[in-house]
């Protein structure tokens, strides 16, 4: 029998309406439905579901599915990490570029049971930030940025593999996978890439100079940062939109493609493409 977790985010409106919704349809298609122990009060109407801490029960199911947006995605994907789970997201938040369903298309989770779904896989990066012997690692689906407090200006330089690429002065950078491609380094400027391509691609924030562009890296390379910034409270690191932390000067970054990777799940046909312009373009078509 198919074993389909669910990871909801109650934050997110309709979030717990569509989770329940969720959990029955999944039943009556015949697969064993779990959500976390913290939520059974919320659930305690469904006698058929069986519960659990979500960080250990993960590797044990076939598919999570993340009910909220895109946020919603990216931590759940991170909980997934080493398991054999396929995720799949229903879009309960604002765009919800990455999720591959909506609330009104629950009657399509019967594919799930059948089989009949696609699948994208995803790299990850991991993120290290060192001082001396001292470090601190993390890992990304989307990105990772450095910016200026309050936008403020600094000067910082980019290797890869240890050669300099350039110095810079800009009010931050974004280093970003193909999925996060469509993300902040596509506001920062950064070209759509591909989400199933294995790249790592470097986006300056609002950099003081007509000539610099993004650029696209092979995933086999080792990106560092260090900036020159005086005051390290003015310096700022984010990983995949959590709080960030204090980026000293006395710091190195180094990024570099992660060896875990997670599959994702589409319940149609619809291209990357197609998700771009239903989702993307809606501002432009006024929708």
């Amino acid at each position: 029998m198919l074993k389909v977790a669910i990871f909801p985010n109650f934050q997110k409106k309709n979030a717990l309406l569509c989770a329940k919704q969720a959990a029955e349809r999944l039943h009556t298609f015949g697969a064993e439905v779990w959500v976390d122990e913290a939520y059974s009060k919320e659930f305690a109407e469904f006698p058929y579901l069986h519960f659990g801490v979500f960080s250990s029960l993960v590797y044990q199911m076939d598919i999570v599915i993340a009910i909220g947006g895109d946020g919603t995605m990216l931590r759940c994907a991170k909980q997934m990490i080493s398991s054999d789970a396929k995720l799949l997201g229903i879009n309960t938040g604002h765009l919800g570029f990455m999720a591959g369903l909506e609330p009104h298309e629950l009657d399509s989770l019967s594919r799930l049971v059948s089989g009949a779904y696609y699948v994208s896989e995803r790299m990850f990066l991991q993120g290290t930030l060192t001082d001396g012997d001292h470090s601190t690692t993390f890992t990304v689906l989307n990105d990772i940025a450095v910016s200026g407090l309050y936008g403020k200006v600094f000067d910082f330089s980019v290797y890869s593999d240890d050669h300099l690429i350039g110095r810079y002065r800009a009010d931050g950078v974004v280093c970003s996978t193909p999925t996060g491609s469509t993300a902040y380094a596509l506001s920062a400027g950064g070209p759509l890439v591909e989400p199933e391509l294995q790249l790592i691609e470097i986006a300056l924030i609002c950099p003081h100079s007509l000539f610099n562009r993004p650029l696209l890296l092979s995933a086999d390379r080792r990106i560092t940062i260090r900036h020159t910034a005086s005051s390290a409270k003015n310096i700022l690191l984010s990983a995949d939109g959590e709080p960030p932390i204090a980026f000293p000067a006395e710091h190195r970054l180094d990024i570099v493609r992660s060896r875990h990777t997670v599959s994702l799940i589409s319940l149609n046909s619809g291209s990357f493409y197609d998700a771009v312009n239903r989702k993307l373009m809606q501002s432009i078509k006024g929708f």
